[in-house]
């Protein structure tokens, strides 16, 4: 059954997806196995895949909607002792940017590697992402830009963020983002892609 829900995921199968979900809680399959071995299973072999180019955009797209259907059987019977997230990730594109296509396939990709995300959207000022620090409690920082016009406006949030960085890892993302300029800036990792975003954030918790 496990295998079926991973499946599903893989498959982009969002119907099907639904009424699996509800056979498997039915069945007394426990929601962490759904969630770990099933909904994430599934959305990691697609970010491996996507990370190899062997997948493309659309079905990064077409798989998460699927991860979508099977979270929202299992949502409203949520609670903190069900299921732990692996941590807390805020995420916004900096402020004079509105791009989001890359910012969205990177929530996606966190969601489905079991994270929560707090989604601040595009063109978000410093303050914004302070506000959702002191309020959510991140371990997790990430900030997305595409153009490079915008890439100054990282530098001046990182900087700005400076009395928090004992509590979060900053991570930065976007077409001309480089890992010279992550260093240059002071992130805490460069992720040149959706995938490779989950791998790092999961390393910079264990870090």
């Amino acid at each position: 059954m496990l295998e079926d829900i991973k499946q599903a995921v893989i498959d982009g199968n969002a119907p099907k997806m639904k009424a699996i979900t509800e056979r498997a809680l039915a069945e007394g399959i426990s929601i962490n196995d759904i969630i770990n071995e099933g909904l994430i299973g599934g959305m990691s072999y697609i970010g491996v895949k996507f990370k190899n180019n062997e997948v493309y955009v659309p079905e990064v797209l077409i798989a998460a909607r699927a991860m979508h259907a099977g979270m929202g059987v299992i949502k409203p019977l949520l609670t903190g002792e069900n299921f732990q997230s692996k941590g807390t990730f805020v995420i916004g594109t900096v402020k004079g940017d509105l791009h989001d296509i890359g910012k969205n396939l990177v929530i996606m990709m966190m969601e489905g590697a079991g994270f929560k995300v707090v989604d601040l959207g595009i063109d978000v000022p410093t303050e914004k992402f302070i506000q959702a620090i002191e309020e959510h409690k991140p371990q997790i920082v990430g900030l997305s830009a595409l153009l490079t016009t915008t890439m100054v406006q990282m530098k001046n949030t990182i900087q700005e963020l400076k009395p928090y960085r004992n509590e979060i890892k900053v991570m930065i993302g976007g077409a001309p983002v480089t890992q010279k300029f992550a260093d240059e800036i002071g992130a805490d990792a460069y992720a040149p892609d959706a995938a490779t975003a989950v791998e790092l954030a999961t390393d910079l918790l264990a870090s």
